[in-house]
């Protein structure tokens, strides 16, 4: 028996090559990998002896050969297959054993150059990888160090390696090239906006315990290539396995959370903030963002952007919080929030933006809705005031509430007051009942609307939902303006003495 082995991550490399060589395999290997294991004392002969070739261009070419791939080709009960290659004196492999040149991981590095880029391109892996996939039926295809122990384990118990095994290392073999392609095809496309061929490439982080709903399956997995993802640079320090809906919500709370420089806290449900609130100190924004909704918050997501004091640790872990992640966590906090065993506890080392020019993807019937995200931040391009002047105060809580309320889910609503939301009306078909339950949310939960502020991720098509929160206190509104009626919109601001301002670009989120 004969294993070819050519790997870039020699992790668990020894043991797997030991095991094959006490199985009574030849081994055959190229480059780093021969000189790895001819270090451990094992016997190896070398790609070039089998192709009476040597290496050339510097490695790029050792393993494209006749020698090499027609070992690996040829069918076994394929009676001319077997006669040419005792004509040409090619000697079949049984395994094939390959891992990839690190494409993924040097292009997620900040200032890494074009042309260390390009070196990591794999041209006889993938070759070699497809090459036994396709001959699955006679040739075992390893591709990664996780599949060493299976391999070997039926190979020790049955003498060979069952058919049905085979045939999922092919499924993971064609589906790593297949994924290492899509990632270069991605880094060529970096330019276009949006290339003719969208390749996407993602990978298994982990499995999670369900869906939206207990009777679906579900796993998360993270895009090949980016330079960060939802749960990179996370330590989950308590609590049970994170469910597909925690991930949903925390995702939400982050794309809300990192807009805020000031200590911030921010409390998500079902996909939409339901308390932020900045503040001098975290304490006090937690206070002020559970005080927003303190029912919707019952079960909440929660992202705050300062460390968590034993104080407040013990304060949240009063509440009922499904997660809670923080930059950093006292061991007080981590003691009384750990005692909570369904509290899911996070660590982010990290709080960088998105990845660069990322995509937004939504599934659809046999198809992807692809768009740019809606990825702007702080103070909008454009504003412009058509009624009233607004303080430096009512304009800071106008900028604040227009920040929530790009993240929440159209028809949006969003009633601040110093810096804290106080009323939320989210999802409605119509943005005069998001106004009403904004303002129900408000006085349900004993804030006096007076001299707060109102944000609409789009424009007032009637001057009826504007007038209600006029009506109950409302002091100023910012909004995308552009309607036919703007006009009538001015006129009820004017009338009640309030100000007004455009920011001329809307959010919706659907």
């Amino acid at each position: 028996m004969r294993a070819l082995l050519s790997v870039y991550d020699k992790t668990g490399l020894d043991g797997f090559a030991e095991g094959l060589v006490e199985l009574g395999f030849e081994l055959v290997s190229s480059g780093g990998t021969a000189d790895h294991l001819e270090l451990t004392g094992l016997q190896v002969t070398r790609v070039e002896d089998v192709t009476s070739a040597p290496e050339m261009l510097a490695g790029r070419v050792k393993t494209l050969h006749p020698s090499i791939h027609a070992g690996i080709l040829a069918r076994r009960d394929i009676p001319e297959d077997m006669e040419t290659l005792a004509e040409q004196g090619i000697e079949p492999f049984d395994l094939v054993c390959v891992n990839l040149y690190p494409f993924a991981s040097t292009i997620a590095r900040l200032g890494v150059i074009d042309a260390e880029v390009v070196e990591m391109i794999d041209v006889g892996g993938p070759s070699m990888l497809r090459s036994a996939a396709k001959n699955f039926a006679f040739v075992i295809a390893v591709c990664k160090p996780e599949q060493y122990e299976v391999v070997l384990d039926e190979l020790r118990t049955r003498g060979s390696v069952s058919l049905e095994l085979r045939r999922s290392l092919a499924n993971e073999a064609f589906g790593l090239t297949a994924s290492y392609d899509a990632t270069i095809a991605n880094w060529f496309g970096e330019t276009e906006e949006f290339p003719e061929q969208l390749t996407l490439a993602f990978q298994k982080v982990v499995d999670l315990p369900y869906g939206e709903n207990p009777h679906q399956r579900a796993a998360y997995y993270s895009e090949i290539g980016a330079r960060r993802h939802l749960l990179s640079n996370v330590d989950q320090l308590g609590g049970r396995e994170l469910s597909y809906n925690n991930l949903a919500d925390l995702d939400g709370a982050r794309r809300v959370a990192r807009q805020f420089s000031a200590p911030t806290a921010v409390l998500v449900k079902h996909g939409n903030p339901c308390g932020v609130a900045s503040a001098e100190t975290i304490e006090e924004a937690y206070e002020r963002a559970l005080a927003a909704d303190p029912v919707s918050a019952f079960g909440c997501v929660m992202i705050l952007n300062r460390p968590v004091s034993a104080a407040l640790g013990a304060r949240i872990a009063e509440q009922f919080v499904e997660v809670i992640q923080a930059p950093e966590l006292e061991e007080g906090a981590l003691t009384v929030l750990r005692a909570k065993e369904s509290l899911r506890i996070l660590q982010e080392s990290e709080r960088r933006s998105d990845t660069p020019g990322e995509l937004d993807y939504r599934r659809v019937l046999g198809g992807l809705l692809v768009q740019e995200r809606d990825a702007q931040f702080g103070r909008p391009d454009t504003l412009s005031t058509p009624v009233g002047s607004p303080t430096e105060e009512q304009l800071e809580d106008l900028l604040f509430a227009w920040q929530v309320c790009r993240h929440v889910t159209s028809n949006a609503i969003v009633i601040a007051k110093n810096r804290q939301t106080i009323g939320i009306g989210a999802g409605q078909m119509s943005r005069v009942d998001a106004v009403k339950i904004a303002l129900e949310k408000a006085r349900e939960h004993g804030h006096d609307v007076t001299g707060a502020v109102l944000a609409s991720d789009a424009f007032f098509p009637f001057a009826d939902g504007p007038q209600l929160a006029l009506a109950a206190g409302v002091a100023a509104i910012v909004q995308p303006g552009g309607s036919k009626r703007d006009a009538e919109v001015v006129a009820a601001v004017e009338a009640a003495g309030a100000a007004m301002v455009f920011t001329e670009r809307r959010h919706f989120r659907h």
